[in-house]
């Protein structure tokens, strides 16, 4: 759902707990921006002191709702996993009885975090997929690995992915 107002825009999508993840709330994803090429949104952001968090929190949200688009699923077939411990996947979904997930980080080089390991643990996914800023992907686990955030649309190998 978007909204246009005074040349900003703003993003949102509601993300329900996954059911058996233990916490209730459902997550509210958004991104509110000035108008940005598209070019200059799927590359890192050079920010000055302080404005990192804002930027990195502003890509995330259009991170995630890149690839909820292209993925094409509604709302209700997509879920956020969070456990009371912290560890968390931002977008999870099923598909012919598959698990599959996406984090979704601001880095110049994702690493492997023990709330990925978590997820993988618990959630058994087929895949997991750390969206991010850079230029080439690379593996970082068994069932886990990094995705550029310019080849979600076009080369994403998700088998469902842009069709």
């Amino acid at each position: 759902m978007g909204k246009e107002s005074k040349g900003r825009v703003l993003f949102l999508r509601l993300l329900p707990a996954l059911r058996d993840s233990g916490v209730r709330r459902p997550q509210t994803v958004g991104k509110r921006t000035r108008p940005l090429t598209l070019s200059r949104s799927l590359h890192p952001l050079r920010t000055g002191p302080g404005r990192a968090q804002q930027t990195g929190a502003s890509w995330e949200g259009f991170a995630l709702e890149a690839a909820a688009r292209v993925l094409g699923k509604r709302s209700e077939e997509l879920a956020f996993w969070a456990t009371h411990s912290g560890a968390e996947v931002d977008l999870f979904w099923q598909e012919h009885g598959r698990n599959w997930a996406v984090e979704v980080k601001y880095a110049e080089v994702p690493r492997m975090t023990r709330s990925m390991t978590n997820a993988l643990e618990d959630l058994d996914p087929t895949h997991l997929w750390v969206l991010y800023p850079g230029a080439r992907a690379y593996p970082l686990a068994d069932k886990a690995s990094t995705l550029p955030l310019e080849s979600v649309v076009g080369s994403w190998p998700y088998p469902q992915a842009g069709t």
